[in-house]
């Protein structure tokens, strides 16, 4: 695991931290969402694993960890940036142990935006590739959960802790990545009870068809098409929604898969 110095804002009032995997590129979600919750009030550390982005279509984004972290910190946020290959079981324990030394507090929100995604359906599908698929999205996601509810502390009857999972509904052609999401909705729907007594509220979000890069002209359009807006959804959708539901008026919104597509054709 490696680390990017970003710059940091002139201290002020204590922010709550936000951990948000999945942050590599500046146009996917996950930046996104960083960039709503610091502006929203949030300190934010994320992950990013460059290797993934260099072996899929779209390729690594040079400097996009140091950039993104220059428009959180213009948003008033201290980050902390984290490269960690999620496929490692030790990876959790580490991203947190590092996020709250270098912004100097517990994390209040965990946001699971990571992925492995590579297309493939039942027949051709190998091994290697389907356990990756599940060691990435689903065991990674339970183990950050499990951390995060290891060492998550709220004062009692109140309810400020916050899980929120990205998932999909993707199957056909897409097999591991569609399952092994549906393993990560199960977990993440499960903290929503076992985490109850701590004041953790956990919820799962389908941001249905978003252009970060990954869609040819052909799927573009046929999606547009069926979706009633007339439009692809963007990364600033999901952040509206993931905002809200980190935020104390979103605390009773537990225990959901809400799916913020615009009411796309599935």
């Amino acid at each position: 695991m490696t680390t990017s110095e970003q710059p940091s804002p002139t201290p002020g009032p204590v922010r709550p931290i936000a951990l948000i995997t999945g942050v590599g590129r500046s146009i996917g979600i996950g930046a996104g969402i960083a960039r709503r919750l610091a502006a929203s009030g949030w300190d934010v550390a994320y992950t990013y694993w460059t290797p993934y982005d260099r072996r899929m279509d779209w390729g690594a984004e040079p400097g996009a960890a140091a950039a993104i972290a220059k428009e959180l910190a213009e948003a008033g946020a201290r980050t902390a940036a984290i490269e960690a290959d999620l496929s490692g079981p030790d990876a959790p324990t580490r991203i947190f142990d590092e996020a709250e030394q270098r912004l100097g507090g517990p994390v209040t929100a965990l946001v699971l935006s990571h992925a492995e995604s590579v297309d493939s359906g039942l027949l051709d599908t190998t091994v290697e590739a389907f356990d990756r698929h599940f060691a990435v999205n689903s065991r990674a996601s339970w183990l950050l959960i499990r951390e995060y509810g290891l060492r998550f502390r709220s004062a009692p009857g109140t309810a400020t802790g916050r899980i929120v999972a990205l998932t999909s509904d993707h199957t056909v052609g897409n097999l591991p990545y569609g399952a092994s999401k549906g393993a990560l909705d199960r977990i993440t729907l499960a903290a929503a009870h076992e985490l109850a007594h701590l004041g953790v509220t956990a919820n799962v979000v389908n941001p249905g068809p978003v252009d970060t890069g990954w869609m040819n002209d052909e799927l573009r359009e046929t999606l547009v098409r069926g979706t009633p807006l007339g439009r692809l959804g963007t990364p600033q959708d999901t952040a509206h929604l993931v905002e809200f539901l980190c935020s104390p008026e979103g605390q009773w919104v537990n225990g959901q898969l809400l799916k913020s597509n615009g009411g796309a054709a599935s």
